[in-house]
């Protein structure tokens, strides 16, 4: 395939960035996206220009790392696919890619397609730590766990927190990976005893961040590669109003 890519180019944070224009030929349908900017890159090399720096780790769907605007939708075209499992298939022939990176107050621009996601950092440290004993390992049904609430509870864990979300999300709203990182723990035994303080603090780091409110517009979850439901907020929301509730209950606490 032969193939224009219009790609956000940025020196760095303060610079002013633009599209820039490329063509790639003889892009075989197999190769992941990635892989394909790769191919960019080498030629880029070779001509002595600056490569296109975008972020990546594990190139598995696992790490959350290739967060890329593809024409207009977070990690591309394919539901439930990070970009680097994109696979060039999806596209035809003399097709034109918009590739940018993620838009959001909160996920200030480093370099080209790299974006600074270190408030997502800040929301996870803001959630501290559980008081569950450590040791050597349980037996598996001594604590029992619902099944209803074990699924759901691995459900919201399955977020590998790349920031689809936040950039699909017309307010920049980081809401639902803030809402599956207290979820996962809120709905199991283990996260009981700092659940609410746990909620309050969450919730303030992603408003202290700069992420926009939610207001159940839903494209959070569309894009995001594993599927996590927008019923996840609607726990967050519940456990948010009761620990504030809790808190007014109790003064000074």
């Amino acid at each position: 395939m032969n193939l224009t890519l219009r790609i956000w180019r940025q020196s760095g944070p303060q610079d002013k960035g633009r599209m820039v224009t490329y063509q790639v030929d003889d892009v075989s349908p197999d190769m992941s996206f990635l892989e394909m900017l790769d191919v960019l890159n080498e030629r880029l090399i070779l001509d002595g220009e600056q490569p296109v720096a975008f972020d990546h780790d594990c190139r598995e769907g696992i790490c959350g790392m290739c967060g890329l605007m593809i024409n207009g939708n977070a990690h591309g075209p394919q539901r439930g696919t990070t970009a680097c499992q994109l696979h060039m298939r999806q596209f035809s022939d003399g097709d034109t890619i918009d590739i940018e990176p993620w838009r959001a107050r909160a996920f200030p621009v480093i370099k080209d397609l790299v974006v600074d996601r270190n408030a997502f950092d800040e929301i996870i440290a803001a959630g501290g730590y559980i008081t569950a004993p450590t040791g050597s390992a349980p037996e598996a049904h001594s604590v029992p766990v619902a099944k209803a609430n074990a699924d759901a509870a691995f459900e919201s864990a399955a977020c590998i927190g790349c920031g689809a979300c936040v950039a699909a999300c017309p307010n920049g709203s980081g809401m639902l990976f803030t809402a599956a990182k207290v979820t996962q723990l809120s709905l199991l035994p283990q996260g009981q005893p700092e659940r609410y303080t746990r909620v309050i603090g969450m919730v303030d780091a992603h408003d202290e961040a700069g992420f926009g409110g939610c207001t159940n517009a839903g494209e959070c979850t569309v894009v995001c590669p594993k599927g996590i439901p927008l019923s996840t907020i609607g726990r967050l929301n519940r456990d948010y109003l009761a620990a504030t509730a809790k808190r007014g209950d109790t003064p000074g606490t």
